[in-house]
């Protein structure tokens, strides 16, 4: 008899089922990013052991908003965009492992459920949410990607707004900001079915881009506010002084980590 087939839940004779295809996966995207300084003891609450707090800058936070098209290596999700397209808002910091700086994003949100289970799998704590970005565009009122276009951003999860950012770009820049610059260092976490069984899987990853591309990176003045809800902590990571925001276009390719520990974290 043959097997089930698919490279996630659910698997079918077919696979054709499965909510996401095996890497690699393939991104193109608009980025807005907002950094900006918190008090370090926020960030080093949402750091597992063995993470520190980095050594430079531990308090620096980055807010990105990201509208993305994604597919597989045959990129015929393209064709049918409700598989391709989607937005996220994720917050990111730094820590530090065994003297090595990495990124860590620590809240996140997405709008398909596609992206939910690779968030599963690359160990991002995705969540649904609502996001919306201005979109540039050569023609009519939309802002064209130049000195004084102004791009509004948003976030809400569970009819609750958490964030909302305005900016203006400025000038070109060399850099798309630092807090999000490093290979991302995250937790890949599954209770036990057993009752106080503690953790089935207890990984500690380290990811990033098999290869990356991007447009001229905007430097940008920012308007950023956080708001309290009920079941969100984002706010938790409060303004503090404002570092810099960015506006750029890439092009990602993800194909897979490794393993940094296994089994050390004593998540619950």
């Amino acid at each position: 008899m043959p097997g089930l087939r698919g490279y996630f839940h659910p698997k079918t004779a077919t696979g054709e089922s499965s909510l996401i295809p095996a890497p690699p996966w393939h991104y193109s995207g608009d980025l807005i990013t907002v950094e900006y300084r918190t008090d370090p003891a926020r960030v080093r609450e949402l750091l597992p052991e063995p993470l520190e707090l980095a050594e430079e800058d531990p308090g620096a936070v980055a807010l990105i908003w990201a509208d993305w098209q994604s597919c597989s290596a045959s990129g015929r999700e393209l064709l049918d965009p409700v598989r391709s397209q989607y937005k996220e808002a994720f917050a990111v910091v730094r820590c530090s492992y065994r003297g090595r700086t990495y990124s860590r994003c620590v809240h996140i949100w997405v709008d398909k459920d596609f992206a939910i289970a690779r968030g599963l799998h690359q160990g991002y704590p995705k969540k649904l949410g609502s996001i919306q970005m201005t979109r540039p565009h050569p023609y009519g009122p939309a802002p064209r990607i130049e000195a004084g276009a102004r791009f509004g951003a948003t976030l809400a999860a569970a009819d609750r707004r958490l964030a909302q950012a305005v900016v203006t770009l400025r000038e070109p820049a060399g850099t798309n900001g630092f807090v999000n610059a490093h290979p991302m260092a995250h937790h890949r976490w599954l209770p036990s079915i057993e009752k106080d069984g503690g953790l089935a899987l207890d990984e500690l990853i380290e990811t990033g881009a098999a290869s990356f591309e991007a447009g001229q990176s905007w430097a940008a003045d920012a308007e950023l506010e956080l708001f309290e809800a009920p079941t969100e902590e984002l706010a938790r990571l409060e303004i503090r002084e404002p570092i810099g925001a960015y506006y750029r276009q890439v092009g990602v390719v993800w194909d897979g980590g490794r393993v940094l520990e296994t089994g050390t974290s004593g998540a619950s």
